[in-house]
């Protein structure tokens, strides 16, 4: 401390009068004296402040676990805080000879506990981010739902209550109330065939009992044995007969079934998009109107061109369904002619056949049709599925 009070002594500026003779040296002197104690008062304090006794620590610098060629001696950095001290440039703390020379023999990245932090918040800040991204997004898409079931509702209210426009196409929903119509008896139909399977099944069983019947009282009635039998012969006759006609009656209800609530429903749902699309269309087409007879300011002329773009797109997406609509009504129209067609003749010739007796009739009609029999107790679970 001695030698840099000289040194900093010896470098001062001493300053003379015009006659050449020094003013206040002695002044000037202990002014400097303190002023250089004063920063090693400060330096001192900070070095107490850094960490432990420097003549009794070192500093590692690399990663964790590295060599040990980076282990530098404190005695390094007391040397440079002397040789800065001595230049003038001032105190050089500890904490940042230390943190220079790492830097300069720094070969990897180094790993610490604020870096490890800093990587966890990292990754939490990206979570939340995430988070954050995906409720603006569930926002948007309830807002953009709420707003296109508002101009729906209205544009629905102003059709009913009639203050408001709607695109017809007359052709099409010509077709559309056909189609609905044809549902509607064609359910009729399957549901009165359904009851009079029902019916007949429940005939046929009564015939096969009553047919078990006689034959038991055949066997156990000499006298009567003939006539027993006849019967029991002729019930049996029909119970098979009519096992058939329910097969033929059986398979009739399920085309029918297949027709009516799975081709004509699927019609009919596009058909619901349809008329939802059309409504949309309708609601952003009365809303471009209305804006467009409005005044046309800047903010204004902004509305009316995003009102033209969802205008565009739900004109777009009525179009595409009212194509698909026209598509499957044709489609659905040619099916229907081929499937009821088969179904009809099939129903006609087996209930004719039967009534008349005529068991080969009855029985070629189901070959013609290639309808299948089930065996005699298959609809009966097994002994296994019994127990």
């Amino acid at each position: 401390m001695a030698d840099s009070f000289m040194g900093k002594a010896a470098t001062m500026e001493i300053p003379i009068n015009s006659n050449g003779e020094t003013l206040a040296e002695d002044d000037s002197l202990e002014q400097a004296a303190k002023i250089q104690w004063t920063l090693d008062e400060k330096d001192l304090q900070q070095v107490m402040v850094s960490g432990p006794n420097l003549n009794e620590t070192s500093v590692v610098s690399g990663g964790y676990g590295g060599p040990a060629g980076g282990i530098i001696p404190t005695s390094s950095i007391k040397d440079l805080r002397m040789k800065s001290r001595g230049q003038g440039v001032g105190l050089v703390s500890s904490q940042s000879a230390a943190r220079m020379i790492t830097n300069q023999n720094q070969t990897g990245q180094t790993f610490t506990g604020s870096g490890m932090h800093h990587s966890n918040s990292n990754q939490n800040m990206s979570v939340e981010e995430a988070n954050r991204g995906v409720a603006v997004e569930k926002l948007d898409s309830v807002k953009k739902w709420g707003i296109n079931t508002y101009k729906c509702t209205k544009q629905m209210f102003s059709e009913r209550f009639g203050r408001g426009s709607r695109t017809v196409d007359l052709e099409l929903e010509a077709q559309i109330d056909v189609l609905r119509d044809t549902k509607r008896k064609y359910e009729s139909v399957l549901r009165l065939t359904s009851a009079l399977t029902s019916h007949f099944y429940n005939m046929v069983q009564t015939q096969q009992a009553l047919g078990d019947t006689f034959a038991d009282l055949s066997q156990k009635s000499p006298e009567l044995r003939d006539e027993f039998g006849y019967n029991a012969e002729t019930q049996k006759l029909l119970c098979r007969n009519g096992e058939a006609l329910l097969g033929a009656i059986n398979f009739f209800v399920s085309s029918i079934n297949t027709l009516v609530n799975k081709t004509m429903e699927d019609t009919l749902m596009t058909i619901k998009l349809y008329e939802a699309a059309r409504l949309e269309f309708d609601a952003y087409r009365a809303d471009l109107e209305e804006l467009s007879l409005g005044p046309r300011d800047a903010a204004t002329m902004v509305r009316i061109e995003v009102s033209q773009q969802q205008y565009q797109v739900q004109r777009d997406k009525y179009e595409r369904l009212r194509s698909d609509v026209t598509i499957k009504l044709k489609f659905l129209e040619e099916n229907k002619v081929k499937v009821m067609h088969k179904q009809l003749l099939l129903f006609h010739n087996a209930i004719s056949a039967y009534f008349a007796g005529n068991q080969q009739q009855l029985e070629q009609t189901l070959r013609q049709f290639n309808v299948k029999l089930k065996p005699p107790g298959s609809d009966k679970p097994s002994w296994l599925e019994e127990s």
